[in-house]
């Protein structure tokens, strides 16, 4: 009984004492009775089930969205200068073969570097146009560059991914096969195959830029005479004090230009050991320039075809 007395009384006491943090006037907050909470949880939706007809219309019309967006797609490509066109472009040498080397002071300029460079510029030019491309010499870590001293490297390699061999005929002969296969398989109407040179003679012969083609392909001659009518009018606009000596022939006897099947055109810079000629490829404005009036023939040719 003193024990019941005594217990009694602290709970007495401990009625008596604050609560911690001032919440003595708070009135006990109690839990709603389990039953209670159950009841308040949202009941879960059930899923409406999908019928065949219902989806079958969902997937003829995610097709016919997809149907749409295509042949939107296709418009706005149609719509460019160059929309539907398939391009070759492969520049000279590469690998372990550096072609023609001319020297400025006392750097190296190599034949295949610049080739390269203008070549990439061209593939660009032509893909605003609406125009597939297709590389055929790569450099994986060459883009576009503007240094007028090119530094030499040897990791090209040839469409799709091969090591360029060093036997000229051999590499010839990858380059010519690398085209035709894709000339084989794709079906666009207008496809044309460009390589781009830079030739070498003696230091003191100044020559233009000037073009090839084979004797029995006419869509080739015309190509090469478009693009050549585009640099003679941006001669006459751009350097009207100076006359335009570049030309179009014909040379069978070029291995690429005999052996490639798409129409090709066989382009030369100009003479790499020429003082005057090397600052058309030096300079990085005019190598823009020389691929800006290659793309403007070839325009002119697809629209006039």
């Amino acid at each position: 009984m003193p024990n019941r007395l005594l217990i009694g009384f602290l709970l007495l006491w401990a009625l008596q004492l604050p609560r911690p943090d001032g919440f003595a006037n708070v009135p006990d907050r109690r839990l709603p009775h389990r039953s209670a909470r159950v009841a308040a949880r949202p009941k879960p939706v059930p899923k409406r089930r999908i019928s065949k007809t219902e989806r079958r219309a969902t997937v003829k019309k995610t097709a016919a969205k997809a149907r749409l967006a295509k042949k939107e797609s296709a418009v706005k490509v149609a719509r460019r200068p160059l929309g539907g066109t398939v391009f070759y472009l492969a520049s000279g040498h590469g690998g372990p073969d550096p072609g023609a080397l001319g020297k400025y002071g006392r750097h190296l300029l190599p034949e295949d570097e610049y080739a390269y460079d203008v070549t990439v510029r061209l593939a660009q030019l032509l893909k605003e146009q609406g125009a597939t491309v297709y590389m055929i010499v790569q450099d994986p870590n060459d883009g576009i560059r503007d240094d007028a001293v090119l530094k030499l490297d040897r990791d090209e390699v040839a469409y799709p991914h091969q090591r360029i061999p060093l036997d000229q005929l051999a590499r010839l002969n990858q380059t010519t096969t690398a085209v035709n296969r894709l000339y084989a398989r794709t079906r666009a109407a207008y496809q044309r195959f460009i390589t781009i040179h830079v030739d070498s003679r003696s230091q003191g012969e100044k020559i233009d830029v000037f073009f090839y083609h084979h004797s029995g392909n006419k869509a080739g001659k015309r190509l090469a005479r478009h693009i050549h009518k585009r640099f003679k009018a941006n001669y006459r606009r751009h350097r009207p004090d100076r006359p335009y000596s570049g030309n179009v022939t014909t040379r069978n006897e070029l291995y690429v230009v005999r052996n490639s099947r798409p129409p090709v055109v066989f382009i030369e810079l100009g003479n790499i050991q020429n003082q005057l000629d090397q600052r058309r490829f030096l300079l990085a404005s005019n190598r823009s320039a020389l691929a800006n009036w290659m793309m403007q023939g070839i325009v002119d040719d697809y629209q006039s075809r």
